[in-house]
């Protein structure tokens, strides 16, 4: 489904504004993907994901009057979601400790596997991080976030940010590392 014109998002925005349900269905039904494809980084699993993002578009449809219609909707909506996803991580994992610890070593990974892969492989693979991992990958690679601004987020140091986003490097360059032994013992059998 295209994009909206500025016009008819307006008139859905003021169609929720006023709490018209069918205005609130169809901002849902034209963003459920793209909300969806950032909630789905920060998760384990599509429930997780789907519920984290019901979450943020009732916060959404509860604070839109808050919404400075001068910029762009769909950058308010991602804000809003990857808030929405940390308010669950720091709900669900208040326990969890993080370190702050030297950095890996790097493991070599053939670029062609990642080439090859369907986004959803990738984020599969990003979605069996741990917690700690996944919301500082996604932070830092996807969203375009400071080690400073994560570590605000989070309430966690720097350091344990910077530890995090290379521990969840490492991980996943042993993931991609994995698939690319099994696809050649595959090709050579």
């Amino acid at each position: 489904m295209p994009e909206y014109n500025s016009a008819v998002l307006q008139e859905l925005l003021d169609g929720c504004l006023k709490k018209n349900r069918r205005s609130q269905e169809l901002l849902y039904k034209q963003f459920y993907g793209y909300a969806m494809s950032i909630c789905l980084r920060y998760t384990r699993s599509r429930e997780e994901a789907k519920e984290i993002m019901n979450d943020g578009f009732l916060k959404i449809f509860t604070k839109l009057d808050s919404f400075d219609q001068s910029r762009s909707f769909k950058s308010w909506l991602s804000r809003v979601m990857i808030n929405t996803a940390l308010d669950h991580y720091r709900h669900e994992i208040r326990h969890e400790v993080l370190d702050d610890v030297e950095a890996a070593d790097q493991v070599f990974v053939d670029e062609t596997v990642i080439n090859k892969m369907a986004h959803e492989e990738i984020i599969s693979l990003v979605q069996e991080l741990t917690p700690a991992y996944r919301l500082v990958f996604s932070l830092a690679v996807i969203d375009g976030y400071t080690h400073e601004e994560i570590a605000e987020q989070l309430n966690i140091s720097v350091g344990a940010s910077k530890s995090n986003l290379s521990r969840a490097r490492e991980k996943l360059r042993m993931m991609l590392s994995k698939i690319n032994i099994d696809n050649y013992e595959r090709v050579t059998r």
